[in-house]
């Protein structure tokens, strides 16, 4: 029998090495044998597409052409035929990051865009050409802007708008053909050639937009579409290194220009993740049309619907990783439609179909630590509650900004839901335009993010794991210790001012255990409601029941207030539950905190 090593088995397959070894050590090649260090596969063993070689899957393509000619391509061009129905001056799609804003933007400049190359041929055989002339009439016909600052991500005001500015010149010199315009004076071009040079000061950049569509309306004479992806990106990166004044001014400026009552504008399109409204960016702009997740229109446009995800597994012969690609990437709800995250689909399909938290590493998730950093107890027990899977009523603002999740804490839902770390499970709508929301984490991959979040902002992964496996064990004494060690780490003195910090501080310390239990917290069960408690998930193993206790009067004898707190699981018969389910043994842990300290007893 012949063998290949992993580096020739991962050419044949079209994958990486690493996976390869994993797929050894998995079990998933047989035959594969380990020989030292090395992986030996058999020749025979090894899957090669024998077929119709297929497409493989755009990872990181924000390029229309290059999709469409090039990648698996999921045709999201109706997306087109829903604007032109309705035409609005300015549209605004909030949407988290990754969810194909840049593409479908890319898509939106080559179907409308007046160039030398027939750009029709990208859409002849896309759902937009099947919709007749009203629609197809329009492609090809306006000059175009189009701005992506989805890589301003710099650490001063001073970086940042040279970026900006840079970007601006780069899209003046797109449009050379203003250079030789016959249409155009002599101070036009002067105007054209001082922004193009990149040697423009502040405020000809702000009038960027205003300047280069007026150029463009006079030489084409036809008004342009102005088309801005990411617009808030360095906004975001303003709030987190200390420019968020200096950018909000500037964007405010520039928007206004290109935006706000230009007669040289025929559409506008923004995306971002916020709104960012109330800080006036978009003041007096009448024309705009904000389209958020909560919102019907478009809601099938960014991420993948779930006959898209059918459609994509038959196309790749994994149709019998349905369950496993919902389980993971699943969960979003925007409007009334069902959308899986796009991204993590397409690496995942790429990879194998090995699950893993894929989009937790295209961008920072620096505003779950901050805001872990920051929360009131009743903030992280309700960040533990959905760990736990549970949902939260709460009040969500569309148009939350940045400094208020520092300044509001209870806004920090609202941001998480825009941004992608919740997802809607039921909406009642509000008179002022936003909306009561019961809301939960998605999925599997982003409970990964808020597990990797919290546990790194108290630094106490390892501890966090030690916990673990004394309450698995049911040992009462090493719980104990740890506990103490943990809260002497990571708490201040003033954060154990009440029973509802502990009662959050454990069921993040419990939420590890995920993979094996349901973790509920206060829920009916007997005669009253348990603080926390562990239903196995498979047979075998035990459930376990949690009461706590808290004083902050150093008189009060803590080893008779856990004993009481044992009690009550007790009289309240909180294992009713449990043994109705059938779990045998139960766990009963009852654990009296003051301060730093804790006592722990179990029955």
């Amino acid at each position: 029998m012949n063998y290949l090593s992993s580096m020739e088995a991962a050419k044949a397959m079209g994958i990486t090495v690493r996976r390869v070894q994993q797929m050894c050590k998995q079990g998933e090649i047989s035959g594969a044998v380990k020989k030292g260090h090395s992986w030996l596969i058999p020749e025979n063993a090894v899957w090669t597409d024998s077929g119709e070689k297929k497409k493989p899957m755009p990872i990181g393509i924000s390029d229309f052409k290059t999709a469409t000619t090039s990648y698996y391509y999921v045709d999201k061009t109706l997306l087109i035929r829903d604007f032109l129905d309705t035409k609005p001056m300015v549209s605004l799609f909030t949407r988290p990051r990754r969810f194909g804003k840049t593409l479908n933007m890319d898509m939106v400049r080559v179907f409308f865009e007046k160039t030398q190359e027939d750009t029709s041929i990208y859409f002849k055989d896309k759902q937009i050409w099947q919709c007749g002339s009203d629609y197809t009439r329009h492609q090809g016909k306006y000059p175009v802007i189009f701005l992506t600052f989805k890589d301003v991500k710099c650490l001063t005001w001073q970086e940042t708008f040279q970026k900006i500015r840079k970007l601006i010149s780069l899209e003046f010199i797109r449009h050379s053909e203003l250079e030789e315009s016959t249409a155009l004076g002599i101070y036009e071009k002067e105007q054209y050639h001082r922004l193009a040079s990149d040697n423009a000061n502040e405020v000809d950049c702000q009038m960027g937009l205003q300047i280069l569509s007026l150029l463009l309306h006079k030489h084409y004479g036809q008004e342009c579409i102005i088309i801005i992806d990411e617009y808030d990106t360095p906004i975001q990166q303003g709030h987190h290194c200390n420019f968020y004044p200096e950018i909000v001014n500037f964007m405010r400026n520039f928007f206004s220009g290109g935006l706000k009552d230009n007669p040289h504008l025929a559409f506008g399109f923004l995306t971002g993740i916020l709104r960012v409204a109330k800080e006036s960016i978009f003041s007096g702009m009448n024309n705009l049309k904000t389209n958020s997740i909560l919102d019907d229109s478009y809601s099938e446009y960014f991420g993948f619907t779930t006959e898209e995800v059918k459609e994509i597994l038959h196309y790749y012969g994994k149709e019998d990783k349905y369950q496993e690609i919902c389980s993971w990437y699943d969960g979003y709800r925007f409007g009334h439609t069902e959308i899986f995250n796009p991204w993590s689909v397409i690496n995942y399909i790429t990879d194998q179909c090995f699950p893993k938290a894929f989009w937790q590493s295209t961008g920072s998730n620096e505003i779950i630590g901050e805001i872990i950093a920051t929360a009131t107890p009743e903030i992280t027990e309700g960040l533990h509650k959905l760990l736990c899977g549970e949902k939260i009523t709460t009040y969500i603002d569309t148009s939350v900004i940045y400094p208020e999740i520092q300044n509001n804490p209870y806004t920090i839902y609202s941001f998480l839901l825009v941004a992608g770390y919740l997802k809607v499970a039921e909406v009642y709508p509000q008179n002022d335009g936003n909306f009561m929301c019961d809301v939960a984490i998605p999925n599997k991959e982003i409970a990964c993010v808020y597990e990797k979040e919290i546990l790194n902002r108290t630094n106490q992964n390892s501890v966090a794991i030690s916990i673990n496996q004394a309450i698995f064990s049911g040992n009462a004494k090493k719980l104990q210790s740890l506990l103490e060690s943990f809260m002497l780490q990571s708490i201040s003195s003033m954060d154990g001012a009440n029973e509802s910090f502990y009662h959050g501080m454990m069921l993040g310390l419990c939420a590890i255990l995920g993979n094996r239990y349901q973790i509920r917290s206060n829920r009916e069960s007997g005669l009253g409601r348990f603080d926390i408690q562990l239903n196995p998930l498979v047979k075998g193993i035990p459930g376990f029941l949690f009461e706590f206790k808290h004083t902050n009067d150093d008189h009060v004898d803590l080893d008779a207030l856990a004993d009481r707190a044992l009690q009550q699981i007790d009289a309240k018969k909180y294992d009713t539950e449990l043994r109705d389910a059938g779990v045998r043994p139960i766990i009963k842990i009852g654990i009296a905190f003051r301060g730093k300290t804790a006592v722990v007893k179990r029955k």
